[in-house]
C-alpha cells in the first residue's frame, strides 16, 4: 500500500491517471517515491487523504492554483480561513443565482402576459399592487421626438443603473412615466424612464414606490401605436366616470427584436391609476 503505481492510485480514488500526472506537474500532489532507474511513480495510500481534500475543495469551485497556494502554507488556520472565504463566495453565488432565477421567472411571466394578452386596443380595469421602480430623468421629452430618442433615453437609464449596481437581469422590463402633475395640467410629457425592481437589491432611497390600486389598462405592439392607444385610454377614463388618481405608465412587458430586423418589436402595456365611482 505504500508503493502504489499511478494506475492503482487513480483507480482506488476514482480519478484518472491524467489527473494525477497533472497534480504532479503543478506540485499539488507528488508521488511518494519515484524509481530513479525506471522512472515509475509510486504513491502511498495515505496520500489519498490529501487527494480527498483536493477533490473536496475542487468540488466547491476552488481553482487548483488556489488550493496549492493554501496547501503550501501547511497551516490549519490558513485552511480554515480559506474555507470561510470560500463559504462567503458561495453565498454570493447563491444570491446571484437566486437573482437570475427571479429574473428568468419575471421574463417567463411577461411572455405569458404577451401570449395571453387582451386583443390589441382592448381596455380593461386591473388591480395592481405596489411596485418598485428605479427611475432616471433624461431631461428629454420622449413624445416630442422619435424612437431614436427613446433608445438614447434607455441607454442613459442603463448607464445610471450600472453606476448604482442595479443587476442587469432587470433590464428586460423597462418603461416611461407621465407624472400625475403633468396629466392634471394637460401635459403629455415624459422625460423619465424606469426599471421595475424587486425590493432589497439596492438602497431604498434609489427606488420609488408606484402606488397600487385600480389601473385602467390597454395594450399595443409598437412605439408608434402608443399615442393613439393612450388617447383611447384617456377617453375611456372619461366615459366610464373614472378620475385620474396617479401617474400614466408605459410598460414594455417584453421585446421580441428577433421578429423584425433593426428595430424594437415591443409588447406594451399602457396603464393609468384611476379612482372608480
Amino acid at each position: 500500500m505504500n508503493r502504489l503505481r499511478i494506475g492503482e492510485m487513480a483507480k482506488m480514488n476514482c480519478v484518472t491517471v491524467q489527473t494525477l500526472r497533472h497534480y504532479d506537474q503543478i506540485g499539488l500532489l507528488e508521488p511518494a517515491h519515484v524509481d530513479e532507474e525506471t522512472g515509475y511513480r509510486y504513491y502511498d495510500i495515505r496520500q489519498s487523504a490529501k487527494l480527498d481534500l483536493i477533490q473536496y475543495f475542487k468540488s466547491m469551485g476552488m481553482s487548483l492554483d488556489k488550493i496549492k497556494e493554501k496547501f503550501d502554507k501547511k497551516d490549519a488556520m490558513v485552511i480554515r480561513e480559506t474555507l470561510r472565504e470560500h463559504q462567503s463566495w458561495l453565498e454570493e453565488q447563491i444570491q446571484d443565482y437566486q437573482l437570475k432565477h427571479r429574473a428568468a421567472e419575471r421574463c417567463v411571466h411577461n411572455l405569458d402576459r404577451y401570449l395571453r394578452a387582451s386583443q390589441k386596443g382592448a381596455i380593461n380595469l386591473q388591480h395592481i399592487p405596489d411596485r418598485k421602480i428605479f427611475c432616471h430623468d433624461s431631461g428629454i421629452d420622449l413624445y416630442s421626438n422619435t424612437l431614436d430618442t427613446y433608445e438614447i433615453m434607455i441607454r442613459q437609464l442603463k448607464q445610471q443603473a450600472i453606476l448604482q449596481h442595479v443587476p442587469m437581469v432587470y433590464f428586460c422590463n423597462v418603461g416611461t412615466v407621465v407624472r400625475y402633475e403633468d396629466l392634471m395640467a394637460d401635459r403629455f410629457v415624459s422625460t423619465e424612464t424606469f426599471l421595475f425592481m424587486d425590493d432589497g437589491l439596492i438602497p431604498g432611497e434609489l427606488l420609488e414606490t408606484v402606488a397600487g390600486g385600480h389601473y385602467l389598462c390597454a395594450y399595443c405592439y409598437a412605439f408608434e401605436e402608443e399615442w393613439d392607444c393612450a388617447q383611447r385610454l384617456f377617453q375611456a377614463v372619461k366615459e366610464q366616470g373614472y378620475a385620474i388618481d396617479g401617474h400614466y405608465l408605459c410598460e414594455v412587458v417584453t421585446e421580441l427584436p428577433l421578429f423584425r430586423q433593426e428595430e424594437r418589436n415591443m409588447f406594451i402595456k399602457l396603464q393609468i391609476k384611476v379612482k372608480t365611482p
